[in-house]
């Protein structure tokens, strides 16, 4: 049986069990628990601090973990990065009082700068060739600058509001991150077997997020140059209609380019055109 550590609550908790749901895995989401077993797959849920995450799966308490890839960065633990899971993006950046002028990363030269993330910074201060002091903190990492603790801090940024009302303004992104499925290095070859198939069916679900479904009816005349314009996952399903001359089309086509291809279609004349939200693609 698997086990996989996921975030105790947050934003994070909640998608890494949308994502299970999404896949067909029904798990207990109660913030209350510490372990919870799903009904309808070989796979018990582990709630954790996401800080801890890397270390339990690297130790082999938990098999698998979905966890931002900054901390999978951070703590340096051995295990393997199995897939980005789309979700949960942010950046750590370097911040400093709204009233600064910066010019370049050299500005950091003997400045105090206060972080959750000091092996990321440390990495990349010595990249950039900056000898700076790291006061390492935990909570609350915004208002070190004015409390005293430091000149600047290095923190994870979503969208720059707790920048703004804490005086601040980012200078340098960093580390760009989203959340990860990892991995233990010492999978049983059952363990391998269930990964494999866990993996069959995120990657179903992640590949139906950017696609649309596409139906539409059109001229026989037009099929040839409306299959060139639609490449499908092999090739467009094409029906006869009841009315001579014409037939209709279905395809699958990616959501960037849904507008682009509606106006082709349209030019060479394809009418009542569906637009369907897809469920799964299994390819």
């Amino acid at each position: 049986m698997l086990r996989i550590a996921i975030q105790t609550k947050g934003r994070l908790n909640e998608q890494s069990i949308a994502l299970m749901r999404e896949i067909g895995i029904d798990v207990d989401g109660a913030k209350r628990k510490f372990l919870s077993k799903a009904t309808n797959f070989p796979i018990e849920v582990l709630y954790l601090r996401d800080d801890d995450i890397p270390q339990v799966v690297a130790n082999g308490t938990a098999t698998l973990g979905i966890v931002g890839m900054n901390e999978v960065a951070e703590r340096g633990c051995d295990v393997d990065v199995v897939a980005k899971l789309g979700f949960g993006g942010c950046r750590i950046s370097l911040a400093i009082p709204k009233n600064e002028e910066y010019e370049g990363v050299e500005y950091f030269n003997g400045k105090r700068i206060a972080t959750s993330y000091p092996n990321i910074l440390r990495q990349f201060l010595e990249e950039c060739g900056v000898k700076a002091q790291l006061e390492v903190i935990s909570g609350s990492v915004e208002i070190a600058p004015a409390a005293g603790i430091a000149d600047a801090i290095f923190d994870i940024v979503s969208s720059g509001g707790t920048l703004v009302s804490n005086g601040l303004k980012e200078v340098e992104r960093v580390f760009e991150s989203e959340a990860v499925l990892i991995a233990s290095k010492n999978l049983s070859a059952e363990d391998k077997a269930l990964l494999e198939e866990l993996m069959f069916r995120i990657e179903s679900e992640r590949d139906s997020r950017d696609k649309k479904y596409l139906l539409m009816n059109i001229p026989t005349a037009s099929l040839e140059e409306a299959v060139k314009i639609l490449p499908a996952m092999r090739s467009p399903t094409v029906m006869p209609l009841a009315v001579d001359g014409w037939c209709s089309l279905h395809s699958v086509v990616d959501a960037a380019d849904l507008w682009d291809k509606v106006r082709q279609l349209k030019a060479i004349g394809a009418e009542g055109i569906l637009v369907i939200t897809l469920d799964k693609i299994i390819a």
